[in-house]
């Protein structure tokens, strides 16, 4: 089988699987803890930034080492990728704001629960008022919401695995992320089935919706191993633009909500134990 099935079948694994797992977890417990929710977020996006700044961009900048063109030009793709990603993030929340008041002087302008970071509270909201108008207003932001989170998720595997040149459950940076990334998708698939199945769904439904919200991870890893695989430059491109938008998802999402659901130091340890893990599984 080619790199490019592997690809989908594990992006599919993490994204649609992953997501679909934490729905289930989410039908059955009807509260999920915060703090080790916070953990496995801060613990996750250690990883993940240790993979994307010591494998990722290294790979990107290795493609020329040595041309200080090439390193700039790796520097502003990533500031690209954040860029967008922030931009979209941001012209959400400006949207829905007005209509889901949740950002005031008593609270953060920092989503401190998952469902706001997700907009599922957006979608239950809109489900309230039984229009099929409104139910349609409310899935659509909440599904754009999962997939900005979602297609730099996917692109950064895809390029991880055009970069690796691996085939099957090969350990490498492609694979790592993968695994990760599944694992950061448990609790988001929770903060979407658990009001969903509160707002009246049946369980089974509200199941299947979440874990259908992980397949944008599997366009990106698509569209991030075809653009890689064009040129060594598109690989460059790829990787620094999927890197950048990953660091916008890690400082900023994972960790500001991790730290706000546990106001503590705890997911800072969390993180740091994280990024040694990722050192020890590219280095090792």
């Amino acid at each position: 089988m080619s790199v490019f099935f592997w690809v989908v079948i594990i992006t599919t694994i993490a994204g649609v699987g992953g997501t679909g797992l934490g729905g289930l977890v989410g039908a059955f417990f009807k509260r999920d803890s915060e703090k080790t929710v916070s953990l496995l977020l801060s613990f996750a996006g250690g990883v993940m930034m240790s993979v994307v700044c010591f494998d990722l961009l290294m790979d990107a900048i290795g493609q020329n080492p040595g041309s200080t063109a090439y390193l700039f030009l790796v520097i502003g793709m990533v500031l690209v990728g954040y860029g967008v990603i922030y931009l979209l993030n941001f012209w959400i929340d400006k949207s829905t704001n007005h209509e889901i008041a949740h950002i005031d002087k008593d609270h953060p302008k920092t989503a401190d629960q998952l469902s706001e970071l997700i907009h599922s509270d957006h979608y239950e909201a809109h489900k309230k008022k039984k229009t099929a108008q409104d139910l349609f207003i409310g899935g659509v932001v909440m599904a754009c919401a999962i997939a900005l989170h979602n297609l730099p998720e996917g692109m950064v595997i895809g390029a991880s695995y055009v970069n690796d040149g691996a085939v099957g459950f090969t350990l490498t940076g492609g694979l790592v992320l993968a695994i990760v990334i599944g694992l950061h998708n448990i609790p988001e698939g929770m903060s979407v089935s658990v009001p969903l199945i509160a707002g009246g769904m049946k369980k089974w439904k509200a199941v299947l919706l979440t874990a259908a919200t992980g397949a944008p991870t599997i366009l990106g890893a698509m569209l991030g191993y075809s653009l890689g695989a064009v040129s060594p430059l598109c690989l460059v491109l790829s990787l620094s633009f999927a890197s950048g938008a990953m660091l916008y998802v890690v400082f900023g999402e994972l960790l500001p909500e991790a730290i706000l659901m546990w106001k503590s130091k705890a997911p800072s340890f969390g993180m740091l134990l994280g990024l040694l893990v990722g050192l020890i599984i590219i280095f090792a």
